[in-house]
């Protein structure tokens, strides 16, 4: 136990715990039913393994630039993190983090319920599910999240491997066809390199939002080299799953009723149609709810901690229990009334919105006065 204890806040805290935590927040939102990865890469059919690289090296650089002006400068919540590259105009991320967290949490909800009804449970009970696992964890504090979303990340990966590995058994020879015949039919036009490097970069956008969610753990980064390091294992984290859900998707490419433009969750299209079965169903449905889940915390501690920052800051003690349960309570009523929108409007025309935002005010100041700090910073160890 000792030598685990010892493992788990080394090694694995400082190079792979941020990466993990990042993943958790990113995938229950963006992988657990697969239409993200249709609409941010997989539609554009033989191509889209380019928005998929974009995407992977994205999330690299971005998770390095942020780790290391954490470690810099010692700031671990995006308030003080967003100064240091934004200055006064920091209220903006406020904004666009709180709108980009309760959407998440809002096509994790929209998903849920889609998932619950095609297994033929209630649909509002997946509302209630997510509801009472949230208010728990946020209960709970840090390190009980960092344990769950730490087991998440195992069992999701376990997950998306059996299930890319029996869909690649069952149709893999779809996938020879897509590339040698350079078939792009799902995607409504032209397909370009230059169009599929932006959508990944949109991806990318919209998406960084999970890297300040993941701040509490960077306390115990005290090198470059840990991370630059960190930086890259969580870029690999965040789109190996992206890449299987990709190959398994190239497998129906083609077939409109299960990788197309209105379907909502192309992963249980999948399964079914490879006979999966109500155990592989069940399994399914297990491992996207313990990621959606992940997501939805992530996002609601993301919130509590900026109220914990602000509290502080104005020499007042930290939230209560039942004020965290309140805003626990208060984003996910307000996610639940957007998620009836429905997932496919709300990661079409939402996400996509948002991503100008975090272009603007995340990832150009971060790379390039995040990147000029970091150049002129004297201590590199």
């Amino acid at each position: 136990m000792k030598s685990l204890k010892k493992f788990y806040e080394g090694g694995y805290a400082k190079y792979i715990l941020p990466g993990v935590l990042l993943q958790s927040v990113l995938i229950g939102g963006g992988y657990a039913t697969g239409r993200e990865i249709y609409s941010y890469g997989a539609k554009f059919g033989a191509f889209g393994w380019i928005s998929g690289l974009t995407i992977g090296i994205g999330f690299a650089l971005f998770a390095f630039l942020t780790f290391e002006i954490c470690r810099i400068y010692k700031v671990y919540d995006y308030k003080n993190y967003i100064k240091q590259v934004i200055g006064p105009l920091w209220p903006v991320m406020d904004v666009l983090t709180i709108l980009i967290a309760i959407m998440l949490i809002a096509v994790m909800a929209a998903a849920t319920g889609s998932i619950f009804e095609q297994v033929g449970l209630p649909n509002f009970l997946g509302a209630v599910v997510i509801v009472f696992l949230c208010g728990l964890l946020n209960f709970k504090g840090s390190k009980v999240i960092e344990k769950f979303e730490s087991v998440g990340t195992v069992l999701l990966y376990g997950g998306y491997i059996l299930f890319t590995i029996i869909v690649l058994i069952s149709k893999g020879s779809n996938i020879p066809q897509v590339f040698a015949s350079a078939d792009t039919s799902a995607y409504d036009g032209k397909v370009t390199l230059g169009l599929c490097i932006w959508t990944g970069i949109l991806y990318v956008a919209y998406n960084i939002n999970s890297i300040p969610m993941g701040m509490f753990s960077l306390t115990r980064q005290t090198k470059r080299k840990e991370t630059f390091i960190s930086g890259l294992i969580a870029g690999l984290l965040m789109v190996i799953p992206w890449f299987l859900s990709y190959f398994a998707m190239m497998c129906f490419y083609g077939d409109v009723s299960i990788v197309g433009a209105d379907v909502a969750t192309p992963w249980m299209e999948m399964i079914k149609a490879v006979n999966g079965g109500p155990f592989l169903l069940a399994l399914f449905s297990i491992v996207m709810g313990w990621t959606l889940v992940e997501t939805a915390t992530g996002c609601i501690h993301m919130i509590i901690d900026r109220f914990d920052i602000a509290l502080e800051e104005r020499g007042n003690t930290r939230l209560t229990d039942k004020k965290r349960g309140l805003i626990t309570v208060i984003t996910l009523l307000a996610a639940l009334l957007l998620s009836r929108i429905g997932v496919v409007t709300l990661i079409e025309k939402g996400y996509s919105y948002l991503s100008y935002g975090f272009i603007l005010f995340y990832l150009l100041p971060t790379l390039f006065i995040g990147g000029y700090k970091i150049i002129r910073y004297k201590n590199k160890k």
